[in-house]
């Protein structure tokens, strides 16, 4: 019998997740374009089919079952590859699914390549994994899906240990590029046509970590942002989330000196109670959160901030909820990432008590993304009649076109393919 990649014509991906997910995916797509695979459409027919998925939530698991039925159904013939955090943290109940061939944890996934010479449709699913403790290598990755903005990964792994999160055992400990690969690739970037990227990372504000000929790197995501800064053709970057303990004063007031560095931060909070936070074993408390945003907000009053919010976390009280709903009520910023807490295997808060029921917490999470409207109605209502700049991306929406500005209020507007990948004054009203 010939090898499958004799035969091998097709490859289609989804991906489940994260910035940093659809990063990787694109660099694993660019390694089996290489090995002469053509890429095509998820929602069509494919010899392959690659999932790479989140384990942040159930609803990722979950869809990463139904993702594989739904090609059992269309194409059971094909081969199905499942990566990412849920294929390191729970191979073995992956494997299990009905319909997929390979597994490949967090150490192997960018050998897919070799992988798949080796498969034959039918043999027993093969899974390719190992301890996260012997996962210490970094594996650059960018997204190259949008000429317009691009996702490049300069971090993995967490060092943290909060007690609601499975990523340090689906990703290992905290690595990074250097200094110097980074600015590589965004110099490759720039001469692709790339005008924005986007910094990504699993703890994007601990960079620099790292092994170099043997030795500990010791570099810092200041110097990164500095370095970047420097880049010609770059126009303008964006730090996808950063710890609110990472975030340094200097480098607050580095973005607001910079023309390249957009007015733009995302902060995980998760909880404006210091009781929760200190059963999330979260490394700051509310009152530190409070002092960030403040002093972002005197450098930029116009600068976009984001928060990353977990409702209905173990033991969490109505009053401790309304001292979440109440703290962000008061708190100057633009939009709230809400997330309903689920209880993830291996995981400390297993162990806390009472557990919050399950109406309760979606009731809760209603209420925040209820605020997170009003937030972001308030905030772009404050910069009507203002001249912005607009970056406008390279897709025909049925006639539209969208974009966002600096401060990362979205424009939509009729298409007109002048403005694609092109940074434009836009008056807003």
């Amino acid at each position: 019998m010939p090898s499958f990649m004799e035969q091998v014509k097709t490859v289609a991906f989804h991906t489940l997740g994260c910035k940093l997910n659809f990063s990787e995916t694109s660099t694993l797509s660019r390694l089996l374009e290489q090995d002469g695979f053509v890429k095509t459409d998820f929602d069509g027919a494919a010899d392959v089919y690659v999932i790479n998925t989140c384990s942040v939530t159930d609803n990722a698991d979950k869809e990463c079952r139904q993702l594989v039925r739904r090609i059992q159904r269309r194409a059971p013939e094909s081969m199905v590859v499942i990566t990412g955090c849920y294929a390191q943290l729970k191979p073995k109940e992956i494997a299990a699914i009905e319909g997929v061939d390979l597994v490949l944890g967090a150490a192997e996934k960018f050998n897919i390549g070799a992988h798949l010479k080796t498969l034959t449709k039918g043999d027993s699913t093969k899974i390719c994994s190992c301890d996260i403790e012997d996962v210490n290598t970094f594996h650059a990755s960018y997204s190259l899906n949008d000429r317009t903005r691009t996702f490049l990964k300069v971090q993995d792994g967490c060092d943290y240990n909060c007690s609601f999160c499975t990523i340090p055992m689906a990703r290992g400990k905290s690595r990074s590029d250097s200094v110097a690969n980074v600015v590589e690739h965004a110099h490759t970037l720039a001469a692709g046509g790339v005008k924005e990227i986007v910094l990504t990372g699993v703890n994007l504000g601990d960079f620099g970590k790292g092994l170099e000929g043997g030795k500990k790197r010791e570099e810092t995501f200041y110097e990164l942002v500095q370095a970047l800064d420097q880049v010609a053709g770059i126009s303008r970057y964006r730090i996808s989330s950063i710890e609110p303990n990472l975030l340094s004063n200097e480098i607050i007031e580095f973005v607001a000196n910079s023309q390249k560095f957009m007015p733009h931060f995302h902060i995980p909070l998760q909880s404006g109670s210091n009781e929760i936070l200190a059963l999330m074993r979260r490394r700051y408390r509310r009152e530190l959160y409070a002092e960030k945003v403040a002093l972002i907000k005197q450098f930029m009053p116009h600068c976009a901030i984001g928060v990353d919010v977990i409702v209905g976390f173990p033991s969490e009280s109505d009053a401790q909820f309304q001292d979440t709903y109440n703290f962000l009520h008061e708190l100057d910023v633009s939009y709230l990432h809400v997330f309903t807490y689920s209880e993830r295997a291996n995981t400390h808060a297993l162990d806390i008590q009472p557990v919050v029921p399950v109406n309760v917490r979606h009731e809760r999470n209603k209420m925040l993304r209820n605020l997170s409207h009003k937030k972001l109605q308030f905030f772009t209502e404050q910069h009507l009649g203002e001249t912005r700049k607009v970056l406008f991306e390279s897709h025909n929406k049925e006639g539209m076109m969208e974009g966002y500005t600096d401060n990362y209020i979205k424009i939509t507007t009729p298409f007109r393919q002048e403005w694609e990948n092109q940074i434009v004054d836009w008056h807003l009203r």
